[in-house]
């Protein structure tokens, strides 16, 4: 099989293989498309949580983004954790460069375990210049109350937040309602034309581990080959929804999801 597309992804390291860099390269390889990548920093981690995070260099940042990208053009560019101002402006300069026109960013703030993941200087420089040249962002339900000063406690307030994203200049937004108590889970998008609520069933189990990083990889990948945002949304969701429901039941904490479940995808593929 033949890769559809190119997806570059600039994001962190997971040793435990559940989230980050890993569970994107698993993701966009399942969807069809071949995976590159620039990584942000090497976190030791298992299910049961974060052990450490050793940032790499802002510069050498830039350089895997710029490096890879001159030899091997991206059709599309996903970007996970950006651990400080330095890196999310040193990867500002990068995007200017490289000048890829569909991006995703999932604004990685805070790991299933509590661990904080991004500093405050960083999550302003992210709001105020990153957020505006890329096509979509998909914070889930904290990292969009950290980014709009909104408590979430409905659907409603969701997309109060979600449109309060759009005055900040986001051009689209997905915000994920996997933290809220409802029955279904509810993810709104909306842009400056569209507006849909998906609604998926909940799945009682704590094997969650990296279902942004697999949502936003599975987005960009579907949008890279030609899907419309909101129908990249969908399909995304719907193969997000797969992987928890089949998860190999793998460690003592917050287990990975089943990234090899792109089988059911394919016939929508096209």
């Amino acid at each position: 099989m033949k890769p559809k597309s190119k997806i570059l992804i600039i994001a962190g390291s997971d040793s435990s293989g559940g989230a980050g860099i890993q569970a994107d390269i698993k993701t966009v390889t399942s969807l069809g498309s071949y995976a590159m990548t620039a990584i942000t920093a090497v976190t030791v981690q298992n299910t049961k949580g974060v052990k450490s995070v050793i940032p790499i260099p802002a510069e050498e940042i830039k350089n895997q983004i710029i490096y890879t990208s001159k030899d091997i053009k991206p059709d599309a560019i996903k970007i996970g954790m950006l651990h400080s101002s330095k890196v999310v402006e040193k990867v500002i300069e990068s995007l200017n460069k490289i000048k890829v026109k569909k991006i995703i960013l999932d604004p990685v703030m805070v790991a299933k375990g509590g661990s904080k993941l991004i500093d405050n200087k960083a999550i302003k420089v992210l709001k105020k210049k990153l957020m505006k040249k890329v096509s979509l962002i998909t914070p889930n339900v904290p990292e969009a109350e950290i980014l709009t000063g909104v408590k979430i406690r409905s659907k409603e307030d969701m997309i109060f937040a979600a449109n309060k994203l759009i005055n900040l200049g986001a051009k689209s937004v997905l915000i994920k309602g996997g933290h809220l108590k409802s029955k279904k889970v509810e993810d709104i998008f909306l842009s400056k034309k569209e507006f849909k609520i998906f609604y998926s069933l909940r799945h009682k189990t704590k094997n969650t581990h990296g279902t942004g990083c697999t949502l936003s990889s599975a987005i960009t990948t579907l949008f890279s080959c030609g899907k419309s945002l909101k129908k990249a949304c969908d399909l995304g969701i719907k193969y997000v929804n797969s992987a928890i429901l089949t998860n190999p039941k793998y460690g003592k904490g917050h287990g990975p999801v089943n990234h090899l479940n792109s089988m059911k995808l394919k016939k929508n593929f096209n």
